[in-house]
């Protein structure tokens, strides 16, 4: 534990030390700030609750909006890859898919105007896709074998795919939800610099525009971390989930 926690430490120290390298090589002094002046930043921006609710509110739209397109990415992963009478469906889901979830900030302001609504449309948009590839892959790489068993063992259908399919495919569909929640995150923070009034790319937005670039780099940074952190977390459930993995 010391040693992660040391080699953290030294990631960081390094990381800092390139930046404080660059402030003072390159001619970025008109608009980056020094070390020092981020670290007091920092110290002003999280001894204020304001940073929390933006954080909080960009936590809220993740969780709602990826939690259903997790839902509907497995659920019609696992249906699609089942039965071939729907396999009809992919082909207009993989017309949608290279569709950037950027792109339906528009369409999603036009459908469900400004505020909270858009934003989980945007991070479903996001989130869904690779969530409901990775499952389908994963049905359709079911081994031949395991169906000719529950067939012989005469497995109801709910059970083979509960018992067979969804457990087989499962590490699959961990691979698309962690994919899904970086896109996610990327789609929150996308969503919220055109649609909201709170939340981090709220907050980044508006610190430019006050021409205030240490808080802009502060919200980048808590962008990261926080990102880093989610992804952490559906590791962690991963490794509940799949006890055969280890």
């Amino acid at each position: 534990m010391k040693r992660v926690i040391l080699r953290n430490f030294f990631k960081i120290t390094c990381l800092l030390g390139v930046y404080q390298l660059i402030y003072f090589l390159l001619p970025v002094k008109n608009f980056l700030p020094s070390i020092v002046e981020l670290g007091r930043s920092a110290i002003d921006n999280f001894s204020n609750s304001i940073i929390y609710s933006h954080i909080l509110s960009s936590l809220q739209r993740v969780l709602i909006g990826f939690s259903l397109a997790a839902i509907a990415g497995i659920v019609i992963g696992i249906a699609i890859g089942y039965s071939a009478k729907l396999r009809w469906l992919k082909s207009y889901i993989e017309i949608l898919r290279p569709i950037p979830p950027i792109a339906w900030i528009p369409m999603a302001i036009l459908v469900f105007g400004l505020g909270d609504t858009a934003s989980y449309f945007i991070v479903f948009m996001g989130a869904f896709f690779p969530i409901f590839s990775s499952t389908y892959f994963g049905v359709l790489s079911l081994p031949r074998i395991y169906k000719n068993v529950a067939m012989s063992f005469e497995l109801s259908r709910l059970i083979y795919i509960e018992k067979i399919i969804f457990a087989y495919s499962l590490p699959y569909i961990f691979s698309g939800l962690k994919i899904g929640i970086g896109m996610a995150w990327m789609a929150v923070i996308a969503a919220e610099l055109i649609s909201t009034n709170r939340g981090l790319g709220y907050y980044i937005q508006i610190n430019r525009l006050l021409l205030r670039t240490d808080n802009v780099l502060i919200g980048m940074m808590l962008i990261g971390i926080v990102g880093y952190l989610l992804n952490k977390l559906i590791e962690y459930f991963e490794r509940i989930c799949i006890k055969w993995r280890r």
